[in-house]
């Protein structure tokens, strides 16, 4: 058989049959066409060939002619292969090309076959004597010389031979339906070539993406579509050779858009590399080697990369021979980047380890930390390694210290050049010194040029410098490392600094950024630490195009640690950042975190950064953003968020008003407008937090007034620090809330406040106001106005008396005793005309019966606690409870002003000796009132002082001769039996009170009767059970008893009420069987006999309550404990109780229905 070439590209040959495509293959290195077994040629065959090359033949004959030769005898296969042979050369005949093109040179001919006919496909096996042509399955035999067409090389196994029957009526019908269908495939696979084609020139990544691909190993390059279809083919081929049959027929379902039978299908002149068992074995030769790192230096020579370059023979190379020297050039590009990046994290190992030698020697050589960790270490890492460049031609960059050999104890010096800013930080006194490099080369440090060109944008402000580093605090920064992920960070950010490429860069700050899942703070401010670092070395463009980004990437996060880092780094970098962009990127970003994020912590963040932000802004335009972002804060609902603003955004931002100049023209009016409204609109029902809010933030408003007022006298041109410096006293200005609202701190230091503060008293004291307008409005505008609110204030609202009182205090603390004295205090007594002909005044009443009374008392007399200030205070409280009952006014200023008052024990003396006065007033009226005042004192007194001033004097009240002052006294007995546990002391005030109920003389007292059944529902739940079992209970039953005898029906159902009042409180204590019995059922049946006279409504309540207890005492049923409440006494709360009481007779439900409410569940 003559030998037949194999198709091109690795296409099927047409002239072989199946079974000789399966024997083993013998290359052909003069082609690259795929293999194929070969049987000996035939003698003749052979003859033939090797007859021509005979030395006695013609020394050359034209090829033309031999193939002429050829086709003239027959030998068509040997004919195709020298075809093909010229044709890989580049010499293609145009008489072969016409011959083998055209396929009607193959279809059925008369003759003689050759002697080496190819075996049909379909053949039974090689060798077998079977004649060309036959088909399979078939005994009919083709005719001589007759050869099957194969049209189509690509689909010569759709061709069916089995179609050339007896039946030769169909043949041409059948063979244009197999030329059709050969067309459509190779019409298919063209369009599917140009499809690959068009996807793999698409796809072509350029040599810059590549480069960051290769230098960044966890970026993967997308995989192409011709990369996937080979990967594929291997894959399922290696599947198929290792016996996973049904794995493979699974992952060609799964990709049925590729045949696996066929590598051409992967893509166009696609050459096929080894099997996957091949390429993993061979993978480990194309490792580059890393290069050896000393201690001394580490770098590259030029001929070290054609060292690490692979031999171009261990690269297989599947492509055209002219694609050798550029698949060459790119690997040899591709070693040096690697080079290169091996060499660079070295580098940064070397700076690593270095460093911690440095914050070793620090650590030794200084007692307390100069700079924190974490900043030295990317600082002192920024300033030393220098930019690279390309021009580096393999030189040596030396990081070694310059006493590698130091001895213990011995100090290292190392070059650390930080940026240092005088809002920001200090100078440091550390003696450093430069690094040499290998050979005696200095490499300049790039710390003088490049901070030399990074400048930041100053705002146009005036803060002092104590006061801009006290804001600066709040950013705090963290000082310690620890192991773990955080070591990466300078790392990280050294790279980050030094790197060449914006996307690298960016991937950089990026890792930094989601370095730790849920950063805890110490994580946080190490992070925050070195994103200073950073700005400060690159400059504000690069912070604003590199690392804002990050941070609006994260503001949305669904960690809140991570929103708290985005909050805090507003803050941090607020000093780097271009002036524009800090006033309206930064600034809405945070605006939006404060209105959107629900996390307290990260809102108190923000809060903290907005003051920072507020000691940098200079645009006025923002001052109205500004303004409606502190209202925000203040009404937020997290008490942590409200704290922050106090303590560091409220005085921020009143430090940039001031400087505006609106602080007295805009802040502070337009707060006290929105607290006259809250008065005005809330006559039925003040919003007291509201109030809250709008006062608290005065309140902190009052020491940057206070500086506005020194820092705009007439005496501060002159005021010099000469000499020796006053001291401050310590208790001279209220405690802080914060160091942003300490006086000093806003002046600029507290020697300059001292002398302003000496000016300022000489001047209130000696040349008056004149010619100083800020304290003039204090005076004219912002008190006339205060305490015109303070007038409007509901007396009865202990909170709201708090706030004003404690507002008023800081106040006069802050501007001093003279200004208090001179310009405060006049203005109240002026309103409230404390003399004794305006005791019947009508105006003077009004005034002594609101709020301005307790405020004056407890917010103005009480700033100073020196003999005169305590004696003017209790003057004036004498006076106005004389006053006040004298005029038949009501007591609440008075009592308000003794809660207040009261609440602090320093002033119990002094309060009692109020009372003693009214003790031994001569007007019953005012001892009256003393006996009335001494109940709210006794809850909060010692016991020492209620046994040794409050029941003497209340036992000397017990007997004055008019009945009213007797009776005032009964209320404080009671409080007194409630809150008292000495025994002697309580068997004091219980003989008193036995003798008000046993004393013949007031058996037809009824307002005797009345306010001491009103003290018994009041403090007997409270009061001690042995005094409630033996003589609350008794005498309540005994005044029942008496009441069913009153023939008065108005005092008859007044005492009722109250009985029903005390019996309804009583009804949830522990009431033993006994006294059940004998005392508390009783008591109540005598009630109900009262109540269905008067009130049926009362009755029906009272029915049920007995029935319950009598239940109890039939079933003998353990009580329940005191403090739990029985049916009975739920129903009759105090909402039920106030209910019955307002609105008697007005019940439509019918007395049946409430008795089925009272009844016990079953």
């Amino acid at each position: 058989m003559a030998a037949a070439g194999g198709g091109g590209g690795g296409s099927v040959n047409p002239f072989l049959s199946d079974s000789e495509e399966d024997e083993p293959e013998e290359p052909r290195p003069s082609s690259d066409l795929s293999p194929q077994q070969q049987e000996p040629p035939p003698p003749e065959a052979v003859g033939l060939r090797v007859g021509g090359l005979e030395p006695g033949d013609p020394p050359r004959v034209p090829v033309d002619a031999l193939a002429a030769q050829l086709l003239r005898d027959q030998f068509l296969l040997t004919a195709l292969e020298l075809h093909t042979e010229l044709l890989e050369s580049g010499r293609e005949l145009p008489r072969l090309r016409d011959y083998f093109s055209n396929p009607g040179n193959f279809e059925r001919q008369s003759g003689t076959p050759p002697a080496g006919g190819a075996l049909a496909p379909g053949t039974a096996a090689p060798g077998s004597a079977a004649p060309a042509g036959t088909a399979a399955g078939s005994n009919k035999e083709p005719g001589p010389g007759q050869l099957n067409r194969a049209g189509s090389i690509s689909t010569l196994d759709s061709l069916d031979f089995a179609r050339y029957s007896d039946d030769g009526n169909r043949e041409t019908d059948e063979r244009v339906a197999v030329l059709e269908f050969e067309l459509r495939k190779a019409k298919e696979t063209i369009q599917a070539l140009r499809a690959n084609l068009t996807q793999a020139a698409e796809n072509e990544v350029p040599l810059q993406e590549r480069k960051n691909y290769k230098s960044s190993p966890e970026i993967q390059e997308p995989i192409k579509p011709l990369e996937k279809r080979a990967l594929n083919f291997l894959v399922n081929e290696f599947l198929l050779k290792n016996s996973y049959k049904l794995t493979s027929i699974t992952f060609s379902d799964e990709n049925d858009d590729q045949d696996f039978e066929l590598w051409d299908d992967v893509g166009l002149n696609i050459p096929k590399p080894p099997d996957l068992l091949q390429l993993y074995r061979d993978f480990g030769n194309h490792q580059i080697t890393s290069k050896d790192v000393v201690d001394i230096a580490v770098g590259t020579e030029e001929d070290e990369f054609e060292a690490t370059t692979p031999i171009l023979g261990s690269i297989p190379i599947f492509g055209a021979p002219e694609s050798i020297e550029l698949c060459v050039m790119v690997q040899k590009l591709e070693d040096q980047i690697n080079a290169l990046n091996t060499e660079k994290w070295s580098l940064m190992e070397q700076i690593q380890r270095l460093e911690s030698e440095i914050d070793f020697f620090k650590n030794e050589s200084f007692a307390a930390p100069v700079v924190p960790a974490v900043f030295d270490l990317v600082q002192s890492s920024l300033d030393q390694v220098p930019l690279p460049t390309l021009e580096d031609n393999g030189q040596y960059l030396d990081i070694e210290s310059s006493n590698k050999d130091n001895k213990p104890g011995k100090t290292e010096e190392i070059s650390l050049s930080i940026a240092t800013e005088t809002h920001s930080r200090t100078p440091k006194d550390d003696t450093l010194t430069s690094l040499p490099s290998k050979g005696g080369e200095q490499f300049p440090s790039s710390s003088a040029s490049n901070k030399a060109a990074v400048h930041f944008d100053k705002p146009n402000r005036k803060l002092s410098p104590a006061f801009h580093q006290a804001l600066l605090s709040f950013c705090r920064m963290s000082a310690e490392s620890r192991l773990g992920s955080e070591e990466l960070i300078p790392l990280i950010l050294c790279t980050a600094c030094l790197h060449p490429e914006p996307k690298e860069r960016d991937q950089l700050l990026h890792i930094l950024f989601n370095l730790i899942k849920r950063p805890d703070d110490e994580q946080r401010q190490m992070i925050l630490t070195g994103c200073v670092a950073f700005a400060r070395h690159v400059g504000p463009t690069r912070v604003e195009a590199e690392l804002l980004p990050q941070c609006w990437e994260q503001i949305n996060h669904k960690y809140p640690e991570r929103r708290l880092l985005v909050a805090e780094s507003c803050g941090a970098l607020a000093p780097y950042l271009p002036k524009e962009i800090r006033s309206s990127l930064v600034l809405s970003m945070l605006q939006q975190m404060l209105m959107e994020d629900k996390a307290d912590l990260v809102r108190e963040s923000v809060i903290k950064s907005l003051g920072i932000i507020m000691g940098y802004i200079d645009d006025p335009d923002k001052y109205q953003q500004g303004f409606e972002l502190l209202l925000s804060a203040l009404g937020d609902p997290s008490e942590r968020v409200v704290s922050a603003t106090h303590m560091v955004f409220l005085p921020a931002y009143a430090a940039w008003t001031t400087e505006l100049g609106n602080l007295q023209s805009h802040l502070i009016p337009t707060l006290l407008s929105k607290i006259e409204k809250l008065l005005r609109e809330g006559e039925h029902g003040l919003d007291e937090h509201k109030l809250h809010m709008y006062l608290s933030a005065l309140q902190s408003l009052i020491p940057s007034l206070f500086a506005l007022v020194l820092l705009n006298a007439p005496f501060t041109r002159k005021a010099k620090l000469q000499g020796e410096v006053p001291q401050i006293e310590v208790t001279r200005f209220p405690r802080p809330a914060s160091p942003l609202q300490d006086v000093a701190t806003i002046i600029g230091s507290r020697e300059q406040l001292a002398v302003l503060l000496q000016l300022y008293d000489y001047q209130l004291e000696h040349e008056g106001t004149t010619g100083w307008d800020t304290l003039l409005w204090v005076v004219n505008q912002l008190l006339p106005q205060l305490i015109e609110i303070v007038g409007k204030i509901n007396v009865a609202s202990t909170a709201c008396v708090h706030e004003f009182s404690r507002f008023f205090w800081r106040l006069c603390r802050t501007f001093g005793k003279i200004f208090t004295n001179t310009k405060v205090k006049p203005q109240f007594q002026e309103i409230l005309r404390l003399s004794e002909e305006n005791i019947d005044s009508a105006a003077g009443n009004g005034v002594l019966t609101k709020a301005t009374v307790p405020i004056y008392a407890t917010g103005v007399l009480t700033c100073y606690i020196q003999e005169e200030d305590r004696k003017l205070l209790v003057g004036f409280l004498e006076d106005v409870m004389t006053m006040l009952s004298l005029s038949h006014a009501p007591l609440d200023s008075l009592k308000a002003s003794f809660v207040e008052l009261g609440a602090n024990p320093a002033y119990h003396e002094l309060l009692l000796t109020v009372l003693w006065y009214g003790v031994v007033h001569t007007s019953a009226l005012v001892r009256c009132t003393a006996a009335r005042m001494f109940e709210l004192l006794v809850k909060g007194v010692h016991e020492t002082l209620v046994a040794q001033r409050v029941v003497p004097a209340l036992i000397t009240l017990s007997s004055d001769p008019e009945i009213s002052v007797r009776i005032a006294t009964i209320p404080a007995f009671g409080t007194i039996m409630e809150t008292v546990t000495q025994r002697e002391l309580l068997e004091r005030v219980k003989m008193q009170l036995a003798s008000f109920l046993e004393d013949p003389q007031y058996q037809d007292q009824h307002s005797l009767h009345t306010e001491i059944i009103k003290t018994f529902g009041r403090v007997g739940p409270n009061a001690d059970p042995r005094f409630r079992d033996e003589f609350v209970i008794p005498h309540l039953h005994k005044l029942a008893l008496v009441n069913n005898q009153q023939s008065v029906d108005s005092k008859r159902l007044d005492i009722a009420t109250h009985l029903f009042e005390a019996y309804s409180a009583l009804s949830c204590c522990f009431i033993s069987e006994d006294l059940m019995v004998n005392h508390f059922l009783p008591g109540l049946r005598c009630l109900r006999n009262d109540m269905e006279h008067l009130s049926p409504e009362h009755e029906v309540i009272l029915s049920s309550m007995i029935k319950e207890c009598e239940q109890k005492v039939e079933n003998k049923t353990v009580q329940e404990p005191q403090g739990s409440m029985s049916i009975a006494a739920s129903l009759v709360s105090e909402d039920t109780k106030t209910k019955f009481l307002n609105k008697m007779g007005q019940l439509t439900t019918s007395g049946a229905m409430l008795a089925n409410v009272f009844q016990r569940k079953k």
